[in-house]
């Protein structure tokens, strides 16, 4: 491991003090009746539509929101009123989440836009004295990673990613990996993400814009485009949404605003992959696409329609790990981890372990204590819990930005991959494609002119 591998793998155990950025719970609030450092933060919400709603809910066990934010004026005002039920005090709704920043009593928001929008509001979020719960996954480029750990390091804010496979999940997935270092299956030889599939649409037309939509706010960093949807309804849907829309409910199935299954399911199985073999503050030394089935034709790794879905509906893909791990991406099969070693395999989802492995534990435990070493200590009650505990201690969370970037990078290189029809070799200390200049520019994105990110 390089010099400076080994620096960035301690900051994240030790954790990132505030240090110069001064930057503790403060010592009293107006909102919310709070007048203590101990007593429960404030929070804010951005983005409220499905997770955003979802772990706002978990989280109100441990903290009062103060302010919502969401660009679409019906999901804003469901929630605002619901809250005012949950905590018995009406959270103001904003459609401008500046407004949720420039609140000096929030003391952390929540982020939970689409994927497009998450470095933006992250990195704004942090230089306004923030800390921050980004919901998965992270960034929809790598570059976009590199630039939310240095405002992480600059500003000395806590930064909670919502993979929460790290703490809840019933402990199956710390199991799983206690397993794995107990020797358990021995050298590990291969380790199969099953991820599931995306579906293709048909063509969907241009529609007028809904009337509780912000459109243009919704695109934001996107490139400006016309909304689309089909009138096809399918009850239990989002609650009766269109089933097929440009993005507004569908964004997962578009590149321009986020990077399918492999982004959304792979950043939570990939995660807990890397986790377990020891690599997560590094990566793979290369990543192939083996078979795959994209919905539209591309050209230069640009989709050529702009009237349907264009994310891969089928996958396997294979990244070369360290210590010659094989890790397969797969759209086939169960969703869930097979962890396949010299001495026996298991099988790991949110709800179940499964394997010899896991049978033998009835007449062989692991060792007392053990999911809590992996965990670094008392397992948190649940991924707030321990995003509110970092707040407290002023260190890092389970989910930290280094270790889930570095995942998120095998994800993004296979959907690089799979546009450009080509392996790609990768640079881990680099963090850069090697002898592909054209793999390389897209690592980045440019945002549209007038939602830069001011660094």
């Amino acid at each position: 491991m390089s010099t400076a591998l080994q620096t960035t793998r301690r900051r994240f155990l030790q954790g990132v003090t505030a240090g110069a950025a001064g930057v503790m719970l403060p010592s009293s609030r107006t909102a919310l009746g709070q007048d203590s450092p101990n007593d429960r933060p404030v929070f804010a919400t951005i983005g409220l539509r499905n997770q955003g709603w979802a772990i706002t809910q978990k989280s109100f066990q441990f903290a009062d929101f103060a302010a919502f934010a969401d660009v679409d004026s019906k999901v804003l005002g469901v929630n605002v009123e619901r809250t005012a039920k949950r905590q018995g005090k009406k959270p103001d709704g904003y459609g401008d989440y500046r407004k949720v920043l420039d609140r000096k009593d929030v003391d952390a928001v929540m982020i939970a836009t689409p994927d497009h929008w998450h470095t933006k509001v992250a990195v704004e979020a942090m230089y306004a004295g923030k800390d921050v719960y980004c919901e998965k996954p992270l960034t929809l480029t790598i570059d976009e990673g590199k630039l939310i750990e240095k405002v992480v390091e600059q500003t000395g804010r806590v930064f909670q990613v919502g993979t929460m496979q790290r703490t809840e999940s019933g402990r199956r997935f710390l199991q799983a990996i206690a397993l794995v270092r107990a020797g358990r299956i021995g050298k590990v030889k291969k380790v199969t993400c099953g991820i599931n599939g995306m579906s293709a649409s048909p063509v969907i037309p241009v529609a007028p814009v809904p009337e509780e939509l912000d459109w243009e706010t919704w695109l934001g960093p996107a490139p400006k485009v016309a909304y689309r949807a089909l009138p096809e309804i399918r009850k239990g849907y989002g609650g009766g949404v269109p089933l097929y829309s440009n993005a507004h409910y569908a964004f997962r199935n578009w590149h321009e605003y986020s990077g399918g299954k492999l982004t959304d399911w792979g950043a939570h199985h990939v995660d807990i992959a890397c986790w377990a073999i020891g690599a997560s503050d590094t990566g793979p030394s290369k990543v192939t696409p083996l078979e795959y089935k994209l919905p539209v034709k591309y050209k230069d790794g640009h989709p050529l329609l702009a009237d349907q879905y264009n994310v891969a509906t089928e996958f396997t893909l294979r990244a070369d790990m360290p210590n010659d791990v094989e890790l397969i991406i797969t759209s086939k099969g169960d969703n869930g981890i097979l962890f396949e070693g010299a001495k026996g395999r298991f099988f790991v989802n949110r709800g179940r372990i499964s394997g010899k492995p896991v049978e033998l534990l009835k007449d062989d435990p692991l060792p007392a204590g053990a999911i809590e070493k992996v965990y670094g200590g008392k397992v948190s009650a649940n991924h707030t819990a321990n995003f509110i505990e970092g707040m407290r201690s002023r260190k890092q969370p389970i989910s930290d930005v280094w270790t889930h970037n570095r995942m998120l990078e095998i994800c993004h290189l296979s959907n690089i991959a799979m546009r450009l029809d080509r392996a790609l070799t990768w640079d881990p200390e680099e963090r850069a494609i090697v002898g592909d200049d054209e793999a390389n520019s897209f690592l980045a994105r440019e945002n549209r002119k007038g939602y830069e990110i001011k660094v």
